[in-house]
């Protein structure tokens, strides 16, 4: 919970109030029933200024009349302001406070725009600006031109859909002080949201994601943006659309980061390849072509942007169901490879081929160590390796990773969640003049990145990379599941699972806050019979020597590590596991034992 005894609560009613990441969600914290019954009169009198002055939108306009006399619905949609934190806004689309509209999005672009002008100077305000496949996202991006340009900010804006790295590029490329990327991400349908990034292309830093949730908190939500349309911005110079010269240069510096150069022309490698009906069509085709990769199958009821995403209901390609129809379609081709990129394009999900036919998912972890072991090995045998090579990832990835680092000398940093951490990295060493040593970067939520041409995660050079890995082991007459076999034969077999726990609801936050606390209070001296070694509290940045987090490492006596960490977009506490066995089975055993033990503490 937030410390400051600050309002800001609709309507002026006083409120504590919580943080999400560096965010204050301005949650209202319910006391008794005198409490529920005041704050319901608070959120109802907003719903009725909402139902009067809402008149733009026509879906909001029925929404809103739907909602009448239907208490649950309208304290949902209005008992808190939608938080602005590191990753920007995330939410269900639709009418109120709590909702993703081109209210709110006007509401976070005025805050963004007048951050911006405050900081700095009027003949270097820009931005770019680029959305995915979701519904309203292209609504949503030019709802943010239209602010910004009202605000005397320069916007460059895609002309079609494109996904995250291609923002942080453009941000970049066209030295502007942000970026918006409309996107929320694998969520379902229902959902979207409103990424800010910094001018260096990483997702805003906590400190400057705070000042521009301050702005936002002085700006109404319903009259206090700025505004003026698209095409009149156009008309006056403001909004230009994102050259062809800095899509080239994308592409350009994607290709620039081949292993071996020229090799998959010749390799013969057979794809099939699913953008999950989302923004990675384009430019994973056009980056795949480039480099020689021809005889490629786009799984077709996924091919095309669609943000009902009626193939799946969760188009995350980490899980099996949003794979399955390309999955399909590979048996069907006899495809090498299969891959999915999420509906940004930030993530790339994988199923090789296996030497009996079958195919086998493999996971974020794996895909990472894959990547790094052939980027390292590769750039040693082409002379390309630069010297004191760096890679970096998030430390709830693999421990499987520093060991291969190890073994080709490469120094392996481990940072925290959030990919903006790898993008700090790499800052650190383009400012100390050495950005060539930076290799590869990734975390076992399915994000990779081999370039500082962006500071997210880049499913295009992903995919690109992931492509010329398969087609060279093809080439060998080998393959990448006898690779990843070689690995764990080499240096041990390591297990990687996420447990997730759901905490929804008003009370949900201080449910998760209050497990956290106790064990910070309370520390787990064993689990499943093994002696807790170690415990990493990422809270005490004096021990770590990293930025504070609400992290919890605790480092067994056999080895195994179990890490326990709220999520910062989700009401959710994940627990991460690395087990260690003879074999896989054996390792999954162990995964088991220290799940059951730890269930518990989550209920």
């Amino acid at each position: 919970p937030c410390r400051q005894s600050h309002s800001g609560g609709l309507g002026g009613y006083p409120q504590n109030h919580e943080y999400q990441g560096s965010a204050c969600t301005g949650i209202y914290r319910l006391r008794g029933k005198k409490d529920m019954s005041t704050v319901y009169e608070t959120i109802k009198n907003e719903y009725e200024v909402w139902k009067k002055k809402v008149t733009e939108d026509a879906d909001l306009t029925a929404e809103l009349t739907d909602m009448e006399g239907k208490e649950d619905r309208i304290t949902d949609a209005f008992y808190q302001n939608l938080a602005f934190g590191t990753g920007g806004l995330r939410g269900v689309i639709g009418a109120g406070t709590n909702r993703m509209n081109i209210y709110t999005v006007g509401k976070a672009s005025q805050g963004l725009a007048d951050y911006i002008n405050r900081h700095f100077p009027k003949e270097e305000r820009k931005i770019a600006i680029s959305y995915d496949s979701r519904l309203k996202s292209d609504v949503f991006a030019k709802t943010a031109a239209g602010v910004l340009a009202a605000n005397g900010i320069k916007v460059r804006i895609y002309d079609a859909l494109m996904p995250v790295p291609a923002l942080s590029f453009a941000t970049r490329y066209y030295n502007c002080n942000a970026g918006v990327m409309v996107t929320a991400s694998h969520n379902p349908a229902k959902y979207n949201g409103y990424k800010a990034y910094g001018p260096d292309g990483c997702q805003m830093t906590d400190d400057a994601a705070a000042i521009v949730y301050e702005e936002i908190q002085k700006t109404d939500v319903l009259t206090g943006a700025k505004y003026m349309s698209f095409a009149q911005g156009v008309e006056e110079g403001l909004i230009r659309f994102v050259g062809d010269d800095c899509k080239d240069a994308l592409y350009e510096a994607i290709e620039s980061r081949q292993v071996r150069p020229g090799l998959c022309k010749s390799a013969g490698l057979k794809l099939v390849y699913s953008p999950l009906n989302g923004s990675g069509l384009v430019p994973v085709t056009r980056v795949l072509k480039d480099i020689g990769i021809t005889d490629v199958t786009i799984v077709p009821e996924q091919e095309y942007p669609n943000g009902y995403f009626t193939t799946c209901s969760y188009p995350n390609p980490e899980i099996f169901a949003a794979l399955e129809l390309g999955l399909n379609l590979a048996k069907e081709t006899g495809a090498d490879l299969m891959l999915a990129t999420d509906p940004d394009a930030d993530r790339v999900g994988i199923a090789m081929k296996c030497p009996d036919g079958s195919y086998e998912l493999v996971s974020g972890n794996e895909v990472g160590v894959l990547l790094l072991d052939y980027i390292a090995a590769g750039r040693i045998e082409k002379g390309t390796m630069p010297e004191k090579p760096v890679a970096v990832k998030s430390l709830v990835s693999t421990p499987l990773a520093d060991a291969v680092a190890e073994h080709y000398g490469v120094e392996l940093r481990n940072v925290l969640t959030g990919f903006k951490w790898i993008g700090d990295q790499i800052a650190n060493l383009e400012a100390a003049g050495e950005v060539d040593r930076f290799i590869f970067g990734f975390e076992e939520s399915y994000g990779y990145l081999a370039g500082p041409y962006v500071r997210d995660k880049d499913a295009i050079i992903g995919s690109m990379l992931i492509c010329e890995m398969a087609a060279y082991y093809r080439s060998i007459g080998s393959s990448l599941k006898q690779r990843l076999e070689e690995i764990y034969a080499q240096y041990g077999r390591y297990l990687n699972k996420i447990d997730s726990f759901e905490f929804p609801g008003l009370s949900g936050m201080d449910k998760m806050s209050g497990i956290m606390e106790n064990l910070r209070k309370n520390p787990l001296e064993e689990i499943a019979g093994y002696k807790v070694a170690s415990v990493i509290d990422y809270e005490k940045t004096e021990e770590t020597g990293l930025p504070k987090a609400n992290v919890l490492v605790y480092k067994l006596e056999n080895n195994e590590t179990v890490i326990v960490r709220p999520s910062g977009t989700e009401p959710k506490i994940k627990i991460y596991y690395t087990t260690l066995g003879k074999d896989l089975a054996e390792a999954e055993a162990e995964k088991e034992k220290l799940a059951e033990a730890l269930k518990p503490i989550m209920e």
